[in-house]
């Protein structure tokens, strides 16, 4: 209704301003009856206000189209009313919906090609890597694990990489079962046991019980644990010596926990720690971080419906938890 009338307040406006004129034309050519003029302006706004009228409620599904919000984009296909400009919005939605889905069909082929693309090229960087590796360990020390810690370093970033690329089609990429906590956990710290000799930081290992298994994915689990753990000895470098990890139940949910004991996150990047490619003050000081770790980690619990925890201090450290809820924690099950 009131997109109608912003539509006609100029029409009643003009409507009004003739009438006036009109009449002050017979006032002034000597017509005085003023009963007959103002039962003729009566009559005119009475022709106006049926048309209005009539106008309205014949058109009362174009006006409300126009005010109200798409929910879903097939609402663009329901009819408006036969009137012509009703069906001529009908025919322009439609050609735009036509349009729109094709370049919406278009870009997603182009990003699907681009993902198959970067799972590829990272697969092939993979195993020249794995041959530096292997000829790293005929040189002698330290040039050796130099080597050997660029390529660590390397192999991690085109991790990241193949992880992102896989974000947009994440629900397709999941293949949910039964992990078991410990043994995930046991997998990240033998894959990152030379990660931890070098930086001589060392997990400690607590688990309340061996049994304790949850649903969900393990390669996205292991991925995320792995960031956890890699922030974690990254930042403790040179200022702690141990990262904890914990795994154990509080009331029906499955936990797993990851503290350090170094520089902490300051406060004011607290907030910011998920969003993609913030690296924060820490990130700037130590120039590794890309800031797509803990985004990455964020988005991949969200589709898992698994909760992050995190509790930071700065100078003192940090924890981050991942929490299964009740209904994927299989051991109390």
């Amino acid at each position: 209704m009131k997109l109608f009338i912003r539509e006609h307040v100029l029409l009643i406006a003009v409507h009004g301003l003739q009438l006036g004129v009109i009449l002050l034309i017979f006032w002034l050519a000597g017509y005085r009856d003023v009963k007959l003029l103002l039962y003729t302006a009566f009559l005119s706004f009475f022709f106006l206000v049926c048309f209005l009228i009539y106008y309205y409620f014949s058109r009362r599904m174009f006006y409300h189209r126009l005010s109200d919000s798409l929910i879903s984009l097939d609402d663009s296909l329901q009819k408006t009313g036969q009137a012509p400009m009703s069906e001529a919005l009908d025919h322009l939605l439609k050609d735009q919906y036509k349009l729109y889905q094709s370049r919406l069909n278009a870009s997603e082929r182009q990003q699907d090609e681009h993902r198959k693309f970067m799972d590829q090229w990272v697969h092939q960087m993979k195993t020249p890597l794995s041959v530096i590796e292997l000829t790293a360990q005929n040189l002698d020390e330290p040039v050796s694990s130099s080597i050997r810690e660029e390529t660590d370093r390397m192999k991690n970033g085109l991790n990241t990489v193949l992880y992102m690329a896989r974000l947009r089609t994440i629900e397709q990429d999941f293949h949910i079962g039964p992990v078991s906590l410990s043994e995930i956990v046991h997998d990240v710290n033998s894959e990152n046991k030379r990660f931890y000799i070098r930086n001589k930081v060392y997990p400690k290992l607590s688990v309340e019980s061996e049994s304790i298994t949850v649903e969900t994915d393990e390669k996205w689990l292991f991925f995320m644990l792995s960031q956890f753990i890699n922030n974690a000895v990254k930042y403790s470098t040179g200022k702690s010596s141990r990262v904890d990890i914990a795994i154990f139940e509080r009331g029906q949910e499955a936990v797993v926990e990851v503290t350090d004991f170094g520089v902490g996150i300051p406060e004011t990047d607290e907030r910011r720690v998920f969003d993609a490619f913030y690296t924060g003050e820490n990130g700037r000081k130590f120039r590794e971080s890309t800031g797509m770790g803990l985004y990455l980690t964020k988005e991949a619990a969200n589709h898992l419906d698994h909760r992050i925890e995190m509790e930071s201090e700065a100078g003192t450290g940090t924890v981050f938890r991942i929490i299964f809820p009740e209904t994927q924690n299989l051991t109390t099950m």
